[in-house]
């Protein structure tokens, strides 16, 4: 039986997948109002083929509950955020988790952590939890580093048909570990220390961060003498070595916005360019403010209140509001007194934020100005309802008169 400990974006489905490859599952959440609604049938988050793979687990005999089990294999799979001042991996959920199964494991337990963490982490936090209990690593419990590498609004597929990592101590384990995760993964699992495991998912998510700062950087520097950065991108990106990401209003979620950071932290006097992408990114909220107010003086605008912004979650098609840009510039607003911004998401049907609206007609109806953060396909089916808006389009779909770009 393999007890999933977290069930979140990461945990669930993983759980579920495990599940449905016929290996005994129970999910475990401290979240009693989460774990009540699996339990009712009822998912916590939307994502596109995940209800027919919850339902497939549930046939399978999938349970879910708030308290730890004691079996022979754990997966923990709970939030890693960094510590705002130093920039560090926020370390307490993975002790709490880990200190909660060595309460209850059988000997000769496996521990696999799946969470995102800082490299050499495993060495700081978790083994010496071990050892304060007089356990033996390699006897009464083993580790393994097996992160996560999959994304919202692509995670079924990603879970089966993307290559997986796994850091252990010792090789057997590492085939153990491998044998469990082949139930359902159908891609190259790669054995290696757990070091470099830690190290190599954190800098995937970094390479991409510092992609997208180059882009955005790009932005900024066209802006200045009026050039088009998404044709020069595009020309750019015929030559064969050469692979520009897209510019964008910012960068959210619970990935390439937190990781680079552990780095950061990390290794301060190492990481310049590193810590430059990271204020590269998180700058561009208030880059998009301030072309929204010159746009605004340009059209002789000047109540926010007739400013509407479409998009709440980071990403197009999810419903994940993690970090997202647009919370990002309400409270860059919030901060400089510009208030009354409109606000629409057809992925949110619950109120989170003020002035926000339930219906994109109503919405359109009360604003001139459109910025345009989340590129759903919801948006994009629907362009000829916006047409007649001032629009600041942060993610170029639109190709219509009156539409200013980044």
């Amino acid at each position: 039986m393999i007890n999933v400990i977290g069930l979140g974006y990461i945990g669930l489905p993983t759980a579920l997948m495990f599940a449905k490859s016929g290996i005994e599952v129970i999910g475990t959440d401290l979240n009693v109002k989460l774990v009540e609604s699996l339990s009712r049938g009822d998912l916590t988050f939307e994502e596109m083929g995940l209800n027919e793979l919850f339902n497939e687990a549930k046939d399978k005999g999938i349970i879910f509950t708030t308290e730890y089990q004691r079996t022979d294999t754990y997966i923990i799979a709970v939030p890693t955020p960094y510590i705002k001042s130093s920039k560090k991996l926020d370390s307490q959920y993975v002790i709490a988790a880990v200190n909660s199964v060595l309460d209850v494991c059988v000997e000769g337990s496996i521990l696999i952590i799946e969470s995102t963490i800082s490299p050499g982490s495993i060495d700081r936090y978790v083994r010496p939890e071990i050892e304060k209990r007089g356990m033996c690593i390699g006897k009464d419990i083993h580790i393994a580093h097996a992160p996560e590498r999959i994304i919202p609004g692509n995670m079924i597929y990603e879970l089966e048909h993307n290559s997986r990592t796994v850091g252990i101590d010792n090789h057997k384990i590492g085939e153990i570990v491998k044998k469990l995760y082949s139930s359902f993964c159908k891609s190259e699992i790669v054995i290696t220390d757990i070091r470099s495991a830690e190290m190599s998912k954190v800098i995937e998510n970094t390479y991409r961060d510092v992609n997208i700062a180059f882009a955005n950087e790009l932005v900024k520097i066209c802006r200045v003498d009026n050039m088009n950065v998404y044709e020069i991108i595009r020309i750019a990106n015929m030559h064969p070595r050469v692979n520009i990401l897209q510019p964008g209003p910012g960068v959210g979620g619970h990935c390439i916005s937190v990781d680079p950071w552990f780095l950061v932290g990390d290794y301060p006097e190492l990481t310049h360019l590193i810590h430059t992408a990271r204020d590269i990114n998180d700058s561009m909220p208030s880059y998009v403010l301030r072309r929204t107010r010159d746009i605004m003086r340009e059209n002789n605008i000047t109540d926010t209140s007739k400013v509407g912004i479409y998009g709440l979650t980071y990403k197009e098609n999810v419903d994940d509001i993690r970090d997202s840009p647009t919370i990002q510039l309400l409270n860059i607003m919030d901060a400089h007194l510009a208030f009354g911004a409109k606000v629409f998401d057809p992925y949110i049907n619950e109120k989170i934020v003020d002035n926000q609206f339930m219906n994109f007609e109503t919405f359109l109806n009360e604003i001139e100005i459109l910025i345009i953060i989340t590129a759903h396909d919801h948006i994009k089916d629907n362009l000829e309802m916006v047409r007649g808006k001032i629009i600041l389009d942060t993610k170029n779909i639109c190709d219509f008169d009156r539409v200013y770009k980044l």
